[in-house]
């Protein structure tokens, strides 16, 4: 069916005249940017957590634009790739900003996503009917994980290559498959010009394409079903109060509402990262680790090989799985199923089923040596993410109004994260071992019993419609 062009007033502005005319030839950007922002309500009751997914975009432009400068200098051969990285640096024009932006982008691309996560979390973002919105998200962090590793091999100084040949070397470890995996992975037997090549060409081409259609499926299935806010109520559902024209009461407009809120959060934003950019760009060792300034030696393993910061959390579970602890997972899968088997109402045959099951996974838990269950957990604390819908039973969205014990349990989870983040970056020593072995079974026990513990406790009355108090 042919668009049916629209008429304007022949005295009408030029400018008028000229957005008339684009109109009429590209109907379906004018009316995206309709469904998309001036026409797409949101609650109006959105507070300072609700920064951080417009600051996640722009941080995912930043990298894409100082990408694209980076590659035009960078020599992606084992040779020639560290000396690359200095000539940026050092002779081209600027390359140096464009370079500590770029790593600096990096780790702010963590920091964001980790408070964007922990804001889902805290206000149920993931429940009905958004857990495909949550599923998306889950994927763009497991696809984000990808892309930041293996760009950290680029610079290909001395954390970058023994980083990833620990990495690589952890795949070897799953039984049968292993050693053919890594050897996959690294193009060779070990990490040299062959790796390198292949992951830049995941990192430029094939992941960033990847992270951007999730993060277009995630924007798209998020406008779909609406934005959640911090009292968990639906603006747009059948019983929400809405005008005379089937627009929602207690939601404005994106645009200009939330695009102003958008850029007072993206300018304060700038100046955090300026000042890291201008002034500690390595950040203490932790952005920029201080030996990935000295080229990579395959003769020289440093004294202590740790993963950039974000990936520490999970690297430290890692760790904690020793051949001791294998005796504790073994002692929580036996109880798991004897509380299925025991106490649940499970019909019989089920019930035999959990048993041959668990089972069979003590069989395997004492048959394969204790690093490839490490690397089953590592794995295993972000795909655990994406049950997260399902594992929550609480009769509330949000945080607001469930009991006020569950912050606690909110708060202990934070600074157990932060713990296992600092641990994994230390030197392995017996009580960093021990804590982080307690950390990883809390971390699981968080999620794992959570449809006991989410439904504890009584909740506070929810209100009919959003708490709102206008500033």
């Amino acid at each position: 069916m042919a668009h049916e062009f629209k008429q304007i007033d022949p005295n009408s502005t030029t400018g008028a005249k000229a957005m008339n005319w684009l109109e009429n030839r590209f109907p379906t950007a004018f009316d995206a940017y309709r469904v998309h922002m001036s026409e797409y309500y949101a609650p109006k009751n959105f507070n300072f957590w609700y920064i951080f997914g417009s600051l996640a975009l722009l941080v995912l432009v930043i990298q894409i634009v100082t990408g694209i400068f980076l590659v035009m200098h960078y020599k992606p051969d084992a040779e020639k790739a560290f000396a690359s990285v200095e000539y940026i640096m050092r002779d081209v024009p600027w390359g140096w900003l464009i370079r500590y932006m770029h790593s600096t982008g990096a780790s702010a691309f963590f920091v964001v996503v980790y408070l964007h996560m922990f804001r889902g979390l805290l206000y149920g973002s993931y429940r009905k009917p958004r857990e495909l919105v949550w599923i998306f998200g889950c994927a763009i962090f497991l696809v984000l994980m990808a892309e930041a590793f293996m760009g950290y091999l680029l610079p290909w100084g001395q954390m970058s290559y023994w980083g990833a040949q620990v990495i690589v070397n952890l795949f070897s470890a799953i039984p049968f498959v292993g050693p053919d995996l890594a050897l996959l992975i690294r193009g060779d037997y070990v990490v040299g010009d062959a790796t390198l090549n292949r992951f830049f060409s995941f990192h430029v081409i094939a992941v960033p394409l990847v992270l951007l259609g999730l993060v277009v499926a995630h924007l798209l299935a998020l406008h779909d079903v609406g934005s959640n806010n911090p009292d968990g109520i639906e603006i747009k559902g059948p019983n929400a109060p809405k005008d005379e024209k089937g627009r929602p009461l207690d939601g404005v407009p994106f645009h200009p509402y939330y695009t102003v809120h958008d850029i007072f959060g993206v300018t304060v934003f700038l100046f955090l990262f300026s000042a890291v950019v201008f002034f500690a760009p390595e950040f203490g060792g932790y952005f920029l680790e201080y030996n990935n300034f000295i080229p990579a030696d395959p003769l020289k393993t440093p004294n202590h090989i740790a993963p950039v910061w974000y990936f520490t959390p999970f690297y430290s579970m890692l760790r904690a799985i020793t051949g001791e602890m294998m005796y504790v997972l073994i002692a929580c899968v036996v109880l798991g199923a004897g509380y299925g088997i025991l106490k649940s109402r499970l019909p019989g045959f089920a019930k035999g089923a959990v048993a041959i099951v668990a089972l069979g996974a003590i069989a395997m838990m004492l048959s394969i040596d204790a690093k490839f269950w490490g690397v089953v957990v590592m794995g295993g604390a972000v795909i655990i993410l994406f049950a997260l819908p399902w594992l929550d039973c609480s009769p509330v969205k949000s945080i607001r109004y469930r009991p006020s014990w569950h912050k606690y349990v909110y708060a202990v989870f934070v600074v157990n994260f932060v713990v296992l983040a600092y641990l994994g970056v230390q030197p392995p020593s017996p009580i960093g071992e021990k804590v982080s072995q307690v950390g990883t079974l809390f971390y699981f026990g968080f999620f794992l019993l959570m449809p006991w513990w989410s439904r504890l406790g009584e909740t506070k009355p929810v209100p009919e419609r959003v708490t709102f108090k206008p500033h």
